[in-house]
């Protein structure tokens, strides 16, 4: 159990820049988190329970509005992480996290992990590669909502979406939350995705599973370099 605690932590981008022996240290506090469909991870305002790493499954992180509109922040597969920021700065969660399907994840509690932290100096810095990630990841979000069409985000999201081991890109069971993440309607999305499966960029295999059949057009698409579709 320690050493798959251990490869998971290796194989996340946050810790990709943190040695092995380092990653060990982390696993040895670490532990397993199991969630059904549609389970509550935490609530925005919460203290944050430390570092979460999606072993398998899907957890969407979300703000609520006061008027109970939701937006989606971010749809967090396999290899990835959330409520980092808030466990690194030490501060409560500031949206809400739900599991989208049963989901299994790796917890670093927050009170051990900022004390290795303190105690670790190279770790802080080996992390600090980690983070440039996530800096570019909200850069992109923010190059999308301002300088791409409902084709582009959509194609973008597509392209960067994490494939399975059959090379299929698993979308959500409510496509709505990929259209919140795309500050798009679910209308909108259902469109924009059915016109990318009429020009026979991507294939719908079935209601959440697609292939991209031509990536270099879906890609042009993405940086709005391609015709009118």
């Amino acid at each position: 159990m320690l050493r798959e605690s251990a490869d998971v932590i290796r194989a996340c981008a946050l810790f990709a820049e943190v040695d092995p022996a380092r990653c060990q240290t982390l696993a040895s506090f670490s532990r397993w988190c199991e969630y059904a469909r549609q389970e509550v991870v935490f609530r925005q305002g919460q203290e944050c329970p430390g570092i979460y790493i999606v072993e398998s499954g899907m957890v969407r992180v979300f703000k609520t509005s006061p008027a109970g509109k939701e937006h989606v922040l971010h749809m967090v597969g396999p290899g990835h992480t959330f409520a980092e920021v808030a466990a690194i700065g030490n501060f409560p969660c500031p949206a809400h996290a739900q599991a989208v399907e049963a989901t299994r994840c790796l917890l670093l509690p927050l009170d051990l992990f900022r004390d290795e932290l303190a105690r670790d100096h190279a770790l802080c810095l080996q992390m600090m590669a980690g983070m440039s990630f996530w800096v570019r990841h909200l850069l992109s979000l923010l190059e999308d909502l301002v300088l791409r069409d409902a084709l582009g985000r959509t194609a973008r999201f597509l392209l960067e979406a994490d494939a399975d081991d059959e090379g299929f890109v698993k979308l959500p069971s409510l496509k709505r939350h990929v259209a919140s993440h795309l500050n798009l309607t679910s209308e909108t999305f259902s469109r924009t995705l059915s016109r990318l499966i009429e020009a026979g960029l991507v294939v719908e295999h079935d209601k959440n599973r697609v292939a991209l059949c031509d990536v270099l057009k879906l890609r042009a698409v993405s940086e709005g370099k391609y015709p009118q579709l």
